[in-house]
C-alpha cells in the first residue's frame, strides 16, 4: 500500500482507464464495505482495472471491483465481485447518472484509497471512450515526451 498527497493510503489504482479513456471529471465517493473487505484493502489486494460505477435503483454503484477474501475471515468472508454501494450527495448522484445517459459517458473508477481517518474512498472519473486513433496518437506523444528527457539530460551530463 503506497501513501499518496494528502496522507492517502492508496489500495488500488486504474492505470488503464487513462489510456482507454479522456477523463473530463474527477469526483470522490465514499464506499459502504463489509469487514473482511475492509482488511482484504488493507493489505492492498484489490483489482479495479474491469470495475465500472453506475445506476442500480435510483443509486450509484461499483460493479465487478475485485476485492479478494481476506484469509482470517473464514466463513464470514465475503463475495469477491459483489456490486458495491457509492455515497455521494443525491444531487451529484443525479447530475452524473443524467450526463452518462445524455452524452455517452462512462464512470470509471480511477483509484481505492483510505482517508487519514480510515475510511475507504472511490475516485471516479467522468469519462469519454478513446477512439483507437487517440490512443495512438497518446502513445506517440508519451513517446516523444520520454525521448525529449532523455536528450535533455544527456545534454546536460556533456557539459
Amino acid at each position: 500500500m503506497a501513501k499518496n498527497s494528502g496522507g492517502r493510503k492508496l489500495v488500488a489504482q486504474n492505470r488503464k482507464a487513462f489510456y482507454d479513456y479522456a477523463i473530463e471529471e474527477r469526483f470522490e465517493a465514499g464506499l459502504i464495505l463489509e469487514g473482511s473487505e475492509v482488511k482484504s484493502l488493507r493489505e492492498g489486494r484489490a483489482t479495479i482495472t474491469e470495475a465500472h460505477a453506475g445506476e442500480m435503483s435510483g443509486d450509484l454503484w461499483l460493479f465487478n471491483a475485485y476485492i479478494p477474501e481476506y484469509g482470517g475471515a473464514n466463513q464470514f468472508n465475503h463475495e469477491v465481485r459483489r456490486p458495491r454501494k457509492l455515497l455521494m450527495r443525491r444531487r451529484e448522484i443525479s447530475r452524473l447518472l443524467g450526463q452518462v445517459q445524455r452524452k455517452g459517458m462512462t464512470l470509471v473508477p480511477l483509484s481505492v484509497y483510505f482517508t487519514p481517518r480510515g475510511w475507504a474512498k472511490v475516485e471516479l472519473g467522468l469519462a469519454k471512450g478513446k477512439q483507437t486513433h487517440d490512443k495512438r496518437a497518446a502513445i506517440k506523444d508519451r513517446d516523444w515526451k520520454r525521448e525529449k528527457e532523455r536528450v535533455m539530460r544527456e545534454g546536460h551530463k556533456g557539459e
